[in-house]
């Protein structure tokens, strides 16, 4: 177990952390009631704030979603003056009105604060150097890449999503050591490097790259063509400050994140119950230092599970596992559920295939539903395997999710490439 000494990420045991949770969430409940929005969540739940005694009695708090949010729109769940909301920030609704969060000065230090102990476990010190690839404005990436990276004390270089052009030119002239990006921008972008030949003109030695899940087979490509010391996947959303809730170290077996800043819970998206650690289930999320809008329970209807063990690399901060998926972007093939997740973790089973794939519902003209696997062969890899990795990859999706699938074989680097989250579903079902 190594040690570790950091200047923003605090060396907690676990009696410490729980005595903080307990006091965060006694502070957050005694803010939200405050709030005439919260007032009515909790009146109509039957809860009353003074009952919670200990974190055992989290589960006695009443759940929240994004309907909350959408129903105190403009400012939701607003638990302070307007006069202390110093900024916003928003993510698109699929209502047409944008989820939008509130800040005080303190929340956005606290944003800044976990976007620092993100770079810091990622190894990053203020010698680096941040070239930032996410959008700035209403969403919050940009702005939290940019706050998290000045606060460690790096030189940041805030170009934002897209312009892959700019982005390799700065890359040559100001040597940034670490890229902030999307997952798909990041693979974008190690492509690009490659096809131009510039590994070795550029001083890049590490990726962070969030917003969308990344399988490993494109966390291994990215480091091999960028030729990086290691790449990281960050988690967090615009409810809970922004980007750097938690990440991954050196190690990769889950995402750290900051439990003196939330409580995570694993809920099963049906029942509404938790489950325990290692099962696959919905995250549910409460704040403990969050002022303008706190979360108590707030469901994120992202898809992952609670990791049961202690990271090897010594760090006493909880893990959670990739997002999976989305429990409302499940699919329903012929009557059986599916997750996006599934087929990459069946896709990784096979070394010559590469990371990209994209599914295709369709309907024929009896209605029978039909879904459509397209997975890239991996870069090197020859076409005379084709055939059998067909064959192989549709009996293990048989048997992995109960269901009759199509696969086909593509070049590599066929399918859509983006600077922003790549569309791996493609549902024609109500146009057939």
């Amino acid at each position: 177990m190594e040690k570790h000494t950091f200047r923003f990420i605090p060396n907690l045991s676990d009696e410490e952390l729980a005595h903080l949770q307990l006091s965060g969430l006694k502070e957050t409940l005694k803010r939200a009631a405050t709030s005439p929005q919260y007032q009515e969540i909790f009146a109509k739940a039957g809860f009353n704030p003074s009952d919670l005694k200990s974190l055992d009695d989290l589960k006695k708090l009443p759940l929240t979603d994004v309907e909350d949010l959408r129903r105190g729109y403009p400012l939701p769940l607003l638990s302070v003056p307007t006069k202390d909301v110093v900024r916003i920030h928003a993510s698109s609704g699929t209502t047409g009105k944008r989820k939008i969060l509130a800040y005080t000065q303190k929340d956005t230090e606290t944003f800044a604060l976990q976007m620092a102990r993100c770079f810091e476990l990622a190894g990053l010190t203020e010698d680096d150097r941040l070239q930032v690839a996410v959008g700035y404005g209403l969403w919050t990436a940009g702005i939290g890449f940019q706050l998290g990276s000045e606060k460690l004390g790096m030189l940041t270089i805030p170009v934002g999503s897209g312009n892959l052009e700019m982005h390799l030119q700065l890359l040559e002239d100001l040597g940034a050591s670490c890229f902030g990006a999307t997952a798909s921008m990041a693979l974008l972008l190690a492509e690009e490097v490659e096809r131009h030949g510039l590994k070795d003109k550029i001083k890049l030695k590490r990726m962070i790259s969030g917003s969308e899940p990344r399988s490993e087979k494109m966390r291994q490509a990215i480091e091999s063509k960028l030729g990086l010391i290691g790449s990281y996947d960050i988690g967090g959303m615009t409810e809970m400050y922004g980007p750097g809730t938690s990440i991954d170290c050196d190690y990769h077996e889950g995402l750290h994140y900051w439990a003196d800043l939330f409580i995570i819970e694993i809920i099963d998206p049906e029942t509404l119950e938790p489950l325990p650690a290692g099962e696959i289930g919905e995250m549910v999320v409460t704040s403990l230092q969050k002022e303008a809008v706190p979360l108590i329970r707030y469901r994120t209807h992202d898809l992952s599970r609670l990791i049961p063990k202690k990271c090897s690399c010594g760090l006493n901060m909880p893990m959670h596992d990739s997002i999976l998926g989305r429990s409302d972007d499940m699919i329903i093939y012929r009557g059986v559920n599916i997750y996006p997740g599934q087929f990459t973790a069946a896709i990784a089973n096979y070394p010559e295939l590469g990371g990209e794939y994209q599914v295709e519902l369709t309907r024929d003209e009896h209605a029978l539903e039909h879904l459509k696997l397209t997975v890239e062969r991996g870069q090197h890899e020859s076409k005379d395997l084709d055939d059998s990795l067909k064959e192989r990859l549709a009996r293990t999706l048989h048997k992995s999710i109960l269901a009759r699938i199509d696969v086909a074989i593509t070049d590599y680097s066929t399918l859509p490439r983006t600077f922003s989250k790549s569309k791996r579903v493609v549902d024609k079902r109500e146009l057939g």
